[in-house]
Order: C-alpha cells, then structure tokens, then sequence
C-alpha cells in the first residue's frame, strides 16, 4: 500500500465499520481505518467467512458477536487498528486478521481512560522501547504495511525524535493528530507542529486533525507538507468530505442506511452512528432523532429513511423468500 497523496478515513470507535468505511470509499476515501480493536478482544475470537452476505467476520469464540467485518471490496484499502501493550499478543492478535485487510495499524493516540489504564493508545508515547518492541515484531512478522498513529508531545523536539524512532523500525507510515493528549476536540489541532514531523522523516506522514471540509485538505497539506490527510469528524459528519463535489447530508445518511442494511449491520452501532450525525446538524430531541433511538432493528431504520423496499429486496434475495414485515427474519441485526 503507498501511503503518499491519500485521503485517508480516520479510525472512530463505533463508527468505522464496514458500512461506513465503504461509504467513505465510495466518495473517495483512498484507505479507510476501521475503529480501534483491543489486542486481548482479538485473542477470544475466530475467523469466519459469512457466505450469506458475502462478508469476511471476526466473531467472538462461542456467539454471534462480530467484533469486525470486512469483504473483498475494502480488501486494498482497509487497514486495521488494533489496541496494544505488549509485542507478542500484538502480532498474535494481528496474525488472525492480517490476510483480510491491507494493512496493521498499532493505535498510540488514544487519550481515553481505558485505553492509557491497559498501557495502549497515548500510554505508549512515553514508552518508546515498548513502542519499538511491538512495532519491529510486527514488521518481521507480517507479510503487509504496519504503521501507527501518535499525537503530539510536550515539545516539538519529543514529537520528532519519537518519530525518528517509530521510523527505524521499519514503518510504512505514521499518522500524527495535531493535538497533545490533554487536549480536547474543540482546542485547536497544531498543523505546524506536524510540519516539523513532515521535515524530520522520509516515510510518509499522514496528517490528522481540523479538517472539516474538502478545501481544508490543501490547506493543511499547505501547512504541514504532508501529501496525505485523515480526517475523523469532518467525514463523520458528512462522509461526501472525500469528494469535491460533496453530497446533501440527507443522501449521504439514506446511503449509510442503505449500505447498514446490505451488510446486515449491528442495529447499536447503526443507531449510534445516525445519531452523531444528526446531533451536527439538528438534535436528538427532534422527530427524527427520537425515531432512531426508539428503532429496534434495521427493519425500523429502513421504514424511517423510506428504505423499506431496499431492505425487503436485499432479504428476500438473501433468503429466497417473498418478506411482508422483516423484523423477526434477520436475528443478527437485532
């Protein structure tokens, strides 16, 4: 996977999963992260292929639970992010997914409570044998790109030193937040500091952070020199962001629905991701909102967005059977 001149999607918990990452695809996302997976999640599953829809599944050992979902369309650009503190059940972890997607991505961003308490996300910056450790097992080990993503350090000379590290041991590329980890979403992100990261290594960097609309990826290439961009927020709110053109929220949210139902998407992650969208542009309060949060199951989400035909058509293909209400024929998406 090259690296360079790529819009990239950003890894969001709850929200890039494969209905998603393939809408952002489809408006021109060149790679697209899938959300954070921990490393100790990954050791308690298996690899199943769901002939049914067509999908490649990672499902906890003993239910239904798919932890991730991935197909052959997102196979070139999907790089998978996994939570980690420890290289063996990093690459344990990482051997069970790596032949379904086209890169491994190890997540030292993560500025949350879970994350820095296990040792994994923001908790590695300040470990830089730790991160060498985990980084260079996973490069000798894995036929595909391994890369990470950090967020700033106290100073910029900490930000590129680490850097500098992360960059011997092999990577493909580094993603870097413009954010330290005591920063909250609505402090600015600091482009000049990932400039400084820019001119300090070979390797591409993949900037991150206040790119809120298809403009803002020029100018935070202006700013920082690097060739490839990620956005998390701005894509979440409109995943047409990868398109100059861009798309009315309103079509892109029936294509969400549309792509939830034919990947027969987990009714609580659809629901929370309808939700973060609706709350940018209206409120949760509204007719709308109270509607999703009251849905049940994809058949109600698809009755909402005037998608009930879509969905009985999807169905009746999968299972060969003429469908009046479905909300009892798809157990999965309960």
């Amino acid at each position: 996977m090259d690296y360079r001149n790529k819009l990239v999607l950003a890894p969001m918990v709850r929200v890039g999963t494969l209905p998603f990452r393939l809408l952002a695809a489809e408006y021109g996302a060149d790679i697209t992260y899938g959300e954070e997976i921990i490393d100790h999640k990954l050791l308690k599953c298996e690899r199943r292929v769901n002939d049914v829809i067509g999908s490649t599944d990672i499902v906890e050992k003993g239910t239904e639970n798919v932890v991730f979902r991935t197909c052959d369309l997102e196979r070139n650009q999907v790089v998978f992010q996994m939570g980690t503190s420890d290289a063996v059940r990093a690459l344990t972890a990482a051997q069970l997914v790596c032949k379904d997607v086209a890169a491994i991505d190890v997540n030292m961003g993560c500025p949350k409570a879970f994350s820095i308490s296990g040792g994994m996300g923001a908790a590695l910056l300040s470990k830089p044998d730790l991160i060498h450790d985990i980084l260079t097992m996973l490069k000798r080990n894995l036929s595909i790109p391994v890369t990470c993503k950090i967020r700033l350090l106290k100073s910029t000379h900490d930000t590129v030193e680490l850097a500098r590290r992360i960059e011997k041991t092999g990577v493909s590329a580094v993603a870097v937040h413009g954010r330290k980890v005591a920063d909250r979403p609505r402090d600015p992100a600091n482009w000049s500091e990932i400039a400084a990261v820019v001119d300090a290594l070979s390797i591409p960097i993949i900037a991150n952070g206040d790119v809120f609309e298809y403009d803002d990826f020029q100018r935070i290439r202006d700013v920082t020199g690097a060739s490839s961009v990620m956005v998390a927020r701005g894509a979440l709110w409109n995943a047409s962001i990868f398109h100059p053109e861009g798309a009315p929220y309103e079509v892109v949210k029936s294509e969400y629905v549309r792509k939830s139902i034919l990947w027969d998407h987990d009714i609580k992650t659809t629901k929370y991701t309808l939700k973060e969208m609706i709350m940018h542009y209206s409120s949760l309060e509204l007719p709308e909102g109270k509607a999703v949060t009251k849905s049940e199951n994809l058949a109600d989400i698809a009755r909402l967005y005037g998608e009930e035909q879509y969905y009985k058509s999807i169905n009746t293909k999968r299972y060969g059977v003429a469908v009046g209400s479905l909300c009892t024929l798809n157990p999965t998406s309960k």
